[in-house]
């Protein structure tokens, strides 16, 4: 952890494996309880479901914000590197297609949640990451359709996460998760070329 109380990093020594372990299966049970519970959830159950006591947990994760800042991070960078899997796997109109129905998920994952995710994002520098992440992700996938003559070569990857980010606040204003589906092939008819 850095002395900076926004930021949760890796210690700059390298876990030892029962320890990285450990980690792995805290940020896990905890994704999955604030999934569930918002920022209501238990920290004593999320150590009881990882199988740690809430000493290890405390250690790692001395407060509830800085175990949802990790979770959070650890999701982005999970997001991002699907985005070359798909890739590789998909053609790149489906790759695409697949990709924005993971980033629909991961934002109504954090629904209810709203107040830890701006704590999480108070600094202007780890919005600006996260976009140029997530933006890098898109345009991993919008390159390949660009290069197949498939995707409109004027297609930003920055207005795509834009466009995404607000089809996310609709549906989930609306509760309809059908309706993100819906409004991705909407985009999608914007971004391949008839």
């Amino acid at each position: 952890m850095t002395g900076d109380e926004g930021h949760v990093t890796r210690s700059r020594r390298p876990l030892r494996a029962d320890a990285r372990r450990n980690e792995d299966r805290l940020l896990e049970a905890a994704a999955a309880a604030f999934a569930r519970d918002g920022m209501n959830a238990s920290v004593k159950d999320i150590a009881r479901a990882a199988g740690v006591g809430v000493g290890t947990l405390y250690r790692r994760f001395p407060s509830k914000e800085l175990l949802f800042a990790a979770i959070y991070r650890l999701e982005v960078q999970r997001l991002c590197e699907a985005a070359p899997r798909l890739a590789a796997a998909r053609p790149p109109v489906e790759a695409l297609r697949e990709w924005m129905e993971r980033f629909i998920d991961f934002m109504a994952a954090k629904e209810g949640m709203a107040d830890a995710l701006r704590a999480v994002l108070s600094d202007d520098s780890e919005k600006l990451e996260t976009r140029a992440m997530l933006a890098g992700a898109i345009d991993h996938l919008l390159t390949p359709a660009q290069g197949t003559s498939v995707a409109r070569p004027e297609v930003k990857a920055q207005d795509v996460l834009m466009a995404l980010g607000g089809i996310s606040l609709m549906a989930g204003a609306e509760g309809r998760r059908e309706l993100a589906t819906r409004l991705i092939g909407l985009l999608l008819h914007g971004i391949v070329k008839n």
